[in-house]
C-alpha cells in the first residue's frame, strides 16, 4: 500500500521544541519528512542541528529570492547540510531557477509559486494584474521549463499544475477546520490529496 507523504513544520526557534516534534511524529504508516524555514535555520543551534540530523528526510525552506548568482552561493553555503529538497521562488526568473538547478546536485530545487496567505486582491496590491490561478500556471509552466525536480503550490491549485508539471507537488495551507490563521487558500488533508498532492505540509 502506498504511503500518504507529509513534511513535518518544524516551526521553531527552540532546538529542544524540535527534537520533540521528530521523536513524537515517528510513524510507520505514513512517509515523514522534515520541514525547515527561516525561523529555526537562524535560531541559535538551529543550523548545528540540521548538521547533525541523519536518517531523516530533510526540506530547507529558505524561498530564495534573488538574482542567479546569490542563489547559487546561497545553495553552495549550506550544502553541508545536505537537504533533500531546498526551496527557491519562482519569481526569482528562468536563469535563477536553472542556475539552482544546475548546481544542486543531489538535492532537489523546489519552485515556489504564490504564496497561500495571498489571494486575487493581495496580488492587485502588489501590482499583479492576473488572479491567482493564471499566475500560478504560468509559473508551473516556468518550473518545467527550468527542469525543476518539484513545485509547492496551494492545494487548491495542484489540479492546475499537474497540467503542465509532472514532478512532485507539494501542498502548504493544509487545515482539519475553519481555522486557516495567515493563509488564504486552503483545504483538508484528504481534498489536497484527492486533488493529487504527492506531500502535505
Amino acid at each position: 500500500m502506498k504511503k500518504n507523504k507529509i513534511f513535518i513544520a518544524c516551526d521553531s526557534n527552540n532546538v529542544g521544541q524540535v527534537k520533540e516534534i521528530i521523536k513524537k511524529t515517528k510513524n510507520s504508516k505514513l512517509k515523514i519528512g522534515y520541514k525547515f524555514g527561516l525561523e529555526f535555520l537562524n535560531s541559535k543551534g538551529g543550523r548545528k542541528f540540521v548538521s547533525n540530523l541523519k536518517g531523516k528526510i530533510t526540506f530547507g525552506d529558505y524561498k530564495l529570492s534573488d538574482i542567479p548568482n546569490t542563489c547559487v552561493s546561497t545553495i553552495k553555503a549550506v550544502r553541508d547540510l545536505k537537504f533533500n529538497y531546498i526551496t527557491i521562488h519562482i519569481n526569482s526568473g528562468f536563469e535563477a531557477l536553472k542556475a539552482a538547478k544546475a548546481i544542486a546536485g543531489k538535492t532537489k530545487i523546489v519552485g515556489v509559486s504564490v504564496l497561500t496567505s495571498l489571494d486575487d486582491t493581495s496580488l492587485r496590491e502588489i501590482g499583479y494584474n492576473g488572479k491567482v490561478k493564471k499566475i500560478v500556471l504560468q509559473q508551473a509552466k516556468l518550473a518545467n521549463k527550468a527542469k525543476l525536480d518539484a513545485i509547492v503550490c496551494s492545494p487548491m491549485e495542484v489540479n492546475i499544475v499537474k497540467k503542465v508539471f509532472k514532478k512532485e507537488i507539494i501542498t502548504p495551507g493544509i487545515r482539519f477546520s475553519s481555522k486557516v490563521n495567515d493563509q488564504k487558500r486552503t483545504l483538508t488533508p484528504k481534498q489536497a490529496y484527492k486533488n493529487g498532492s504527492d506531500w502535505l505540509v
